[in-house]
This record gives structure tokens, sequence and C-alpha cells, in this order.
């Protein structure tokens, strides 16, 4: 075993988790923005708002990643009304291009967790509080979203710890995040296990520490429900 490779090797993929984390930091936030509005026509009752919310989260959740993300690189630069727009000095750079197909996934995926949160509300607790004169924001805000986040919260750790796996795919847009500097170092050394095992334990040690910041959220949501510590947890 080659230390000395394995520890350059590391150090040179450290430098790229910046890169890795700013793809999922930033894809996380605004798919779950969109997700929120996605979510809020989907239930909003209007046969329209809530055929297109449906129309995106099937578009979204039924068509591969990969196959999103080389449309939004390669194919919006051939609609004129878009190479010739505002938008198009963002759009050709391949670190927006990455977020914006991570984000727009990951967004039909939430909204339907969410979905799931919000019907996982009781409706005795929505009378309840109608019943003490909330309504409108109000009963949302303070009963229905936290509510309905601590429901969803299990499946929606599951989805960001994929994202954060996902932010792999952005090498293959030219964007040189842990995966692509990794396919960098092996196309010069040849050297693929070793490369890729170090890769490897980057993102299990991303994915653990993501982990533990979202159980101990889950944790100090449901302390009152007698829910067990992380440190507990097997």
């Amino acid at each position: 075993m080659d230390f000395a490779f394995l520890s350059s090797t590391m150090v040179t993929l450290i430098k790229a988790v910046p890169t890795s984390l700013m793809l999922f930091s930033l894809s996380i936030f605004f798919g779950g923005l969109l997700a929120l509005v996605i979510v809020a026509m989907r239930v909003s009752g209007n046969p329209f708002l809530a055929g297109f919310a449906k129309g995106y989260i099937f578009v979204f959740r039924g068509s591969p990643l990969l196959i999103q993300m080389f449309l939004i690189f390669y194919g919006l630069g051939q609609f004129g009304v878009i190479r010739y727009s505002f938008l198009w000095p963002f759009l050709r750079e391949p670190v927006v291009c990455a977020v914006l197909s991570l984000a727009l996934c990951t967004a039909g995926y939430t909204a339907e967790i969410f979905r799931g949160g919000i019907r996982a509300v009781s409706p005795k607790e929505i009378e309840a509080a109608r019943s003490v004169g909330m309504s409108g924001f109000l009963l949302v805000r303070r009963i229905i979203a936290p509510i309905a986040f601590r429901h969803a919260l299990p499946a929606y750790s599951t989805e960001i710890v994929l994202m954060m796996k996902s932010t792999a795919l952005a090498s293959l847009v030219t964007v040189w995040e842990v995966t692509g500097v990794a396919q960098r170092l092996i196309s010069q050394t040849y050297r693929t296990m070793e490369v890729f095992l170090c890769a490897a334990l980057i993102y299990l040690v991303l994915n653990f520490v993501i982990l533990q910041a979202l159980n101990l959220l889950e944790y100090s949501l449901s302390r009152h429900r007698g829910a067990i510590p992380p440190a507990l947890k097997a």
C-alpha cells in the first residue's frame, strides 16, 4: 500500500470538497424553495395548478438526473431565445447548469415528501387550531408546517444524502468537484482503485456528518414525543 500516494491524493481531493459542498448547499436550498411552490400548487385544489405540479413531479422523478443535466448543459444553448437573452451569461456556466439541474430534480422528490408530511397531519389538530381562532397563514406556520416537516424529515433526510452523492454527476459537465478531480487524477496516474477509495471515504465522511446533523434536528423536533437521542441509536 502506497501511503504517500494515498495521502497526497486525499489532500488533492479534499481541496475539491468546497465545490461539492457548494453544489450540494445551493441545490438543496433552491430545490427546497421550488418544492414548497410545487407542493402548494399540488394541494391548492386548483385543477390547473395541481395538474402542472403533477406533471412536473412526473417528469423530474421519472427521468434520469444525468439526462436532465445533459439537456440543460448542452441543450439550452440550442434555443436562440435563451442564447441571446440576459440569462445566457449564467446558463453557459457549468456550475450554474449543475446547480439548476440538481435543484430541479430534487424539487420533484422533495415536493412529494412534503406532501406526504402534510397528509400525515391529523385533521383533529387542524380542527383544534381553528377552534381557538387560527386560520390561513397562522394555521400553516404554527400547526401544519411544523408537524408536516417533522413527519417528512426521515424521508427528506434520505433525499438530502442522495443529493450529496448526486453532486458527483457534475463532473460530467466539467465541474471539478471531488469526483471530477478524482477522474483527472486517474487519467494522470492510472491508479483507479486508490483514487476512488479516497473519494469514497470523503463522501462517507460528508454523509455521516450530514446524517448526524439531521438526526439531531429530528431529535430536537421530537423530544416531546420521547424520541431516542441520536447517541443511543444503533
